[in-house]
C-alpha cells in the first residue's frame, strides 16, 4: 500500500516474468549460490581493510568484489564508456550518477564500474552483509514511507558531491521489471542542482548472450529476496550491460523537474535503441 503520493508504486509483478529462460543445471544454480555466499563472507573482511588503504586501493578492491559478485552468479558484465565516470572519481569531481531500477544487481552494475556512495531505502541497512557493507560505503538511507526523512537525505547527498563525491540514486524509487519503466522523480536532482554538480545518466540493462532482453533478474512485487537469487542463479547466459551517458550540467535545465525529464529522456532513449524485446507478449509494456 502507498503511504503518500509521492512514494512511487510499480505495477510490474509476477506475471512480467519472461516465459522461457534458459536454465543452467540444479548442480549448477546450487554451485553459484554457494560461490555467492562464499563471496559475501569475505566481504566484512575487506570492509575492515578499507581505513587502511589508500583510495585507489579502496575502489580496487570494491570494484573486484562486486565483479566477483557477478561472476558468481554467472552474469558477465559489459560496460560502455565507463571512462566517464572513472574519470570524475580520478578528479575527485561531484556528480549525481543516476540509473533506472531493476534489481538487486543494480548496486553490483554501479560499483563493478566505478565505486561510489548511494542513497538507498532503509531496508537495505538490515541486509546481510550487503547491509553492513552498504553502511560502512556511507550509503545515506531513506524511508520511503516517511516524507520527513526526504529533505535530510537530499541535504546529505548535496554536501556528499559538493565534496567531490560521485553519489548513486535510483530516482524512479522503485523497481521495474526492465521492459517497464518508471517516471524519474524529480526531488533528488535538487541535490545536485544545490551542489551544482552534474548529472551522470547511467543506464542498466538485462539480457541474454542472444541479445533479447529479460526480466529475470528483476526484484518486483512482492517476491522475497532470496525467489530473486535463485531465479537470477538458474538463468543462463545472463549478461548485465551498462552505458554511462554524457554529463549534464545543471545549467541546463529551468528547475529539478527540468533536470529530471532531461535524465530520464536520455536513459530511456538508449534503451528503445538497445532493447531486444523477448519473443512472448508483455502484458504491461509501458513508461509511468
Amino acid at each position: 500500500m502507498r503511504g503518500h503520493l509521492w512514494q512511487p508504486e510499480s505495477p510490474c509483478g509476477s506475471s512480467c516474468m519472461s516465459g522461457k529462460t534458459p536454465a543452467v543445471s540444479h548442480p549448477r544454480r546450487w554451485w553459484r549460490l554457494v560461490t555467492a555466499v562464499a563471496v559475501l563472507l569475505t566481504g566484512p573482511f575487506i570492509a575492515l581493510m578499507m581505513p587502511l588503504l589508500s583510495k585507489r586501493h579502496r575502489e580496487s578492491w570494491v570494484r573486484w568484489w562486486f565483479r566477483r559478485i557477478a561472476r558468481a552468479f554467472g552474469v558477465r558484465i559489459e560496460v560502455h564508456n565507463g571512462k566517464v565516470l572513472r574519470d570524475y572519481a580520478d578528479a575527485e569531481r561531484g556528480a549525481l550518477v543516476a540509473s533506472n531500477h531493476i534489481s538487486w544487481l543494480d548496486i553490483v552494475a554501479v560499483n563493478a564500474v566505478q565505486p561510489m556512495r548511494a542513497q538507498a531505502k532503509k531496508e537495505v541497512a538490515s541486509w546481510p552483509i550487503i547491509g553492513k557493507l552498504a553502511t560502512a560505503a556511507r550509503t545515506v538511507y531513506m524511508d520511503r514511507e516517511n516524507l520527513r526523512s526526504l529533505p535530510s537525505a537530499k541535504d546529505e547527498l548535496m554536501k556528499a558531491m559538493r565534496a567531490g563525491s560521485l553519489v548513486n540514486v535510483s530516482p524512479e524509487g522503485t523497481t521495474w521489471c526492465g521492459l517497464a519503466s518508471g517516471r524519474f522523480r524529480p526531488a533528488m536532482f535538487q541535490a545536485a542542482i544545490d551542489a551544482d554538480v552534474p548529472v551522470i545518466p547511467f543506464v542498466i540493462r538485462y539480457r541474454l548472450t542472444d541479445g533479447r532482453d529479460t526480466t529475470a533478474p528483476a526484484f518486483i512485487g512482492d517476491e522475497t529476496l532470496v525467489t530473486s537469487l535463485r531465479r537470477t542463479a538458474r538463468t543462463k547466459g545472463l549478461v548485465l550491460e551498462v552505458h554511462v551517458l554524457d554529463p549534464i550540467e545543471p545549467s541546463k535545465a529551468a528547475n529539478r523537474r527540468e533536470l529530471a525529464e532531461m535524465t530520464q529522456a536520455a536513459v530511456r532513449d538508449t534503451l528503445n535503441r538497445t532493447q531486444t524485446l523477448p519473443d512472448w507478449e508483455h502484458p504491461k509494456l509501458a513508461v509511468a
